[in-house]
């Protein structure tokens, strides 16, 4: 008889599924089972015939319900709720922000604004807001079918988006589960990065490390799972798409800085020369071991945050420091393990690491081959996710909300504020 390589690993394979057989088969004794309740997404199908047909609605401010992305504009903090829309506060005073309104955005995701106007994705369409009076906020254009990728059938004019369900499951069909915040929500809800650069008179908005859009120069920049798309916003309310860059595959995170584009991969960072911003060109890429992976950057180093976790593959934690004076042959200085970091933002010579469920990390990194012997603080009860050092007050999102603290001494962080959020979430 042949014996052939399937029959061979067939056999121990038949043996286990005995087992397992034998195992489950009901028995005569009796059983105690358990339950979870837990939250997930499920795949949901819609077309956007009807997604487009139906009104942008600006409510009234109403309670954060899952938060995802922060971004500053002025005296104003925008806070996004995945695939639902923005929430827009009055912060001019951090220690008592006032909400304002909320835009009810279907399927957004990230956002970005640039002199007084307001990008945001609806699913596979990029919207413009005049935001001028934040009170009073108007849309003023949709480019259709520039995010592509959610399409599962662009015949039939079908996408697949995820929806936020409570479910219960027996507890035995739980095994080796993790919370959305443990890695999904990462790829739905990066914020757009900082972007202090000006392109001419416009003036540009800043948020967190866990961007997926960006601008500079009179351009926005969008990152999706595989590409960067490229866009000329010159003419603020009329947005242009002007091409798609193949990136490969895990692209995370954008973060721009001069002329430069910083993009976080699951398996490195690439860096690319906008100094044409309607035309950016690879300069190397920086390649470390898969793990979710966001960038922040000053003129010397990149601080590069590194995650392990369900949808972050076999990553490791830690921080690495990137040498980037040579920005064709970014080279390793060093790394410091973490629990579990995700966001991070850098702040002169502090750096601040978001580090999950496990709080909030500050460091002094001017000497960057001590950067453990140089924390400042670990705030334990601050879960974390990402984080934007804006002009008045540190802005932290996490699970249980969005705080804000006087960062003034850098050594030790003053609350200021916190937004409670109704169903906080597991990281």
């Amino acid at each position: 008889m042949k014996t052939t390589l399937l029959s061979l690993i067939s056999r121990p394979l038949n043996l286990v599924l005995a087992l397992m057989m034998f195992l489950v088969l009901p028995s005569c004794h009796d059983e105690v089972s358990s339950t979870v309740t837990y939250r997930t997404s499920i795949p949901v199908y819609l077309e956007m015939s009807t997604v487009r047909a139906s009104d942008i609605i600006i409510e009234q401010g109403r309670e954060l319900d899952n938060p995802g992305k922060i971004y500053i504009y002025g005296d104003f903090l925008f806070i996004n709720e995945p695939n639902k829309g923005i929430h827009i506060l009055d912060n001019s005073n951090p220690a008592s922000p006032v909400n304002i309104n909320f835009i009810n955005i279907p399927g957004n995701v990230d956002l970005a604004v640039n002199t007084d106007i307001l990008y945001a994705d609806s699913y596979v369409d990029l919207l413009a807001f005049d935001i001028s009076d934040p009170r009073n906020i108007k849309q003023v254009n949709r480019v259709e079918d520039v995010f592509m990728h959610m399409y599962s059938n662009h015949a039939t004019n079908t996408i697949i988006t995820w929806k936020d369900t409570v479910m219960t499951a027996d507890s035995d069909m739980m095994w080796g589960w993790q919370g959305r915040w443990g890695g999904m929500w990462m790829a739905e809800s990066s914020d757009a990065s900082f972007s202090g650069n000006r392109g001419g008179a416009q003036s540009y908005g800043q948020g967190g490390s866990m961007a997926r859009f960006t601008l500079m120069s009179g351009h926005l920049y969008a990152v999706d799972e595989y590409s960067l798309r490229v866009f000329d916003v010159m003419q603020e309310d009329d947005p242009k798409h002007l091409k798609n860059i193949d990136l490969g595959w895990g692209i995370e995170t954008i973060f721009p800085f001069k002329d430069k584009l910083f993009i976080g991969s699951n398996t490195g960072m690439h860096i690319y020369d906008a100094s044409n911003p309607s035309d950016p060109k690879v300069m190397s890429v920086y390649q470390h071991i898969t793990a979710c992976d966001p960038v922040v950057v000053n003129d010397v180093h990149a601080f590069v945050t590194l995650r392990s976790g369900m949808f972050c593959r076999m990553g490791v934690d830690e921080l690495q420091v990137v040498d980037i004076t040579n920005l064709y042959q970014p080279t390793l200085v060093k790394a410091y393990p973490m629990l579990n970091p995700h966001g991070l933002a850098l702040a002169g010579d502090y750096l601040y690491v978001a580090e999950g469920e496990h709080g909030l990390k500050s460091f002094n990194v001017e000497d960057v081959f001590n950067i453990d012997k140089n924390q400042l603080e670990f705030l334990k009860s601050m879960k974390s996710v990402d984080i934007i050092p804006g002009p008045k007050s540190l802005i932290v999102i996490g699970p249980d909300g969005v705080c804000q603290f006087d960062y003034s001494t850098p050594s030790v962080l003053k609350p200021l504020s916190c937004i409670q959020v109704k169903n906080p979430v597991i990281v």
